[in-house]
């Protein structure tokens, strides 16, 4: 069901501001500040109904690619609806791109330039008794994340005769990394084409 929205100026920019505040309090990702975006969208401004909002989460998480896509998925759909629905035709679906280019950009901006300027802050005082504590305390924990996330994706089938290959490559991609100066999106590429392939 389409709702039939009149978005004003005021209200594109609420929606950009909304989605830049949750940019920045979404530790863990996007996805923890859901309930805060369909508090907004669906019950405080009834842009989305509680079909599309939960439909918007569902496509997005079983599609492939990053889980921040149910964002731009939300944007779509308040866009759709301020144009009249997906039948409108061109001016609903320039508002649908227009939904998806002010969440993505709210969502991304804050919390990507707050990286880049923490990291830059963190490179510049790299010699800090505090700074390197910091580095010394988070390397296991990234290392363990790698190791979990290279075991999870080497078991990808839970079949020792299917994964024996995505384990191979996981070995071969490791040894690479340490004793060769490849870089790690060689690698990641040469990877995705295998599979591509059909030969993982």
């Amino acid at each position: 069901m389409n709702l039939m929205l009149n978005l004003s100026p005021q209200d594109w920019f609420d929606l950009f501001a909304h989605f830049a505040v949750l940019s920045v309090l979404g530790i863990g990702g996007a996805i923890t500040t859901a309930p805060e975006m369909h508090r907004f969208l669906v019950d405080e401004k009834q842009w989305l109904t509680d079909a599309s909002f939960s439909s918007s989460i569902a496509l997005a998480q079983s599609a492939p690619g990053p889980n921040v896509l149910f964002v731009a998925l939300m944007g779509w759909n308040v866009g759709l609806n301020a144009g009249g629905g997906l039948s409108a035709g061109p001016q609903a679906w320039y508002l649908g791109l227009l939904g998806v280019t002010i969440t993505m950009v709210g969502i991304m901006l804050p919390s990507s330039i707050l990286t880049y300027k923490a990291t830059q802050w963190t490179h510049k005082n790299r010699n800090l008794r505090s700074v390197r504590a910091f580095k010394t305390g988070m390397a296991p924990i990234v290392i363990g994340l790698l190791v979990s996330t290279g075991w999870l994706l080497s078991a990808a089938h839970r079949d020792v005769q299917q994964d024996w290959k995505l384990w191979l490559v996981t070995a071969i991609a490791t040894l690479l990394m340490m004793k060769t100066s490849i870089h790690l999106l060689w690698l990641v590429a040469i990877g995705g084409i295998l599979g591509a392939a059909g030969m993982l």
